[in-house]
């Protein structure tokens, strides 16, 4: 496989930017490896050879220099650099998608070794919720739950304040567990069950008075977190509101390479949300996590 033209043009403007940095020194262990092996040929082969070699290098130490473009870019456009496909998924989709098959379905596999905050985390999200919620605010007819897993969220903060609820995560197995155990009778609320990656889901037309989205936008590109966001705000009702709410770097972005996520600064997540034509209503830190948990900060905007 090699690399997309658009994933090729940013490596060539990014040149310049590495000269510095342990890709340079890379590709000179690379040219010095080539001019020995390839020292007897001509000037225009060694070019070439030189420029498959190189090409490789970077290709194979994918997540090595993404991690430096994502310390050194203060907005990176992720989808060009994570254009390889591995079984038709995008390599960034695709760790995702294999990390979460191996998760089971319940709070625990939900909270991973932090299972005993959720009722902190819970607590904090009803009460960032109950200021967007009322008269002149956003109704209670019906919510979105984004990346729901086995309904977590939707059973501890949503469902007791609307009407009826529907639910997206990409593992058919969460949502199963969901509807047939976890929920119990109000499962009977759920409207609609969308077995869907948020990269892939067009939400129905101003249906929605609140759309939530918690440890999910973590999980999508830039590209592709503008645009969801961009078809959630046609999805609102009037006054309707979407809340983000998960990990936030303290500096840049960092990439987790096992499961795919990428957590940003918050002024990052901001100009996502001002790209996609919304606005800010309120920021507001979790609090109560201990202090060895990335911070988590919840954004409601419309």
């Amino acid at each position: 496989m090699s690399l997309d033209l658009e994933a090729k043009q940013r490596a060539e403007e990014l040149s310049a930017e590495v000269s510095s940095s342990p890709l340079r020194n890379m590709a000179i262990q690379v040219h010095q490896a080539h001019r020995d092996r390839w020292k007897d040929t001509d000037d225009s082969m060694c070019r070439h050879s030189l420029s498959f070699h190189l090409h490789h290098t970077l290709r194979m130490e994918f997540f090595a220099s993404f991690l430096y473009l994502l310390e050194q870019t203060p907005l990176v456009k992720l989808f060009a650099v994570t254009c390889e496909k591995i079984e038709g998924e995008k390599q960034f989709y695709y760790k995702a998608q294999k990390f979460y098959e191996d998760v089971e379905a319940s709070e625990e596999g939900m909270m991973g070794d932090y299972v005993e905050i959720s009722h902190v985390d819970l607590e904090g999200s009803r009460k960032f919720l109950s200021r967007f919620i009322g008269p002149g605010k956003a109704g209670t007819k019906c919510a979105l739950d984004c990346g729901s897993g086995i309904g977590r969220v939707a059973k501890g903060v949503l469902l007791p304040i609307f009407e009826t609820l529907e639910m997206c995560d990409m593992m058919e197995a969460f949502l199963l567990h969901a509807h047939e155990e976890y929920l119990g009778d109000d499962a009977d609320r759920i409207q609609t069950y969308y077995c869907y990656n948020l990269q892939e889901l067009a939400p129905p037309s101003k249906r929605y008075d609140v759309i939530w989205m918690q440890w999910c936008a973590c999980h999508l590109t830039d590209r592709d977190l503008m645009q969801f966001l961009m078809r959630c705000k046609r999805s609102l009702r009037p006054n309707g509101v979407i809340i983000i709410k998960d990990n936030m770097a303290r500096k840049g972005c960092k990439l987790d390479a096992i499961d795919g996520s990428i957590i940003r600064h918050l002024d990052i997540m901001r100009e996502i949300i001002f790209k996609a034509g919304l606005e800010v209503l309120a920021v507001e830190k979790q609090e109560g996590f201990p202090e060895i948990i990335v911070p988590v900060w919840m954004i409601a905007m419309r």
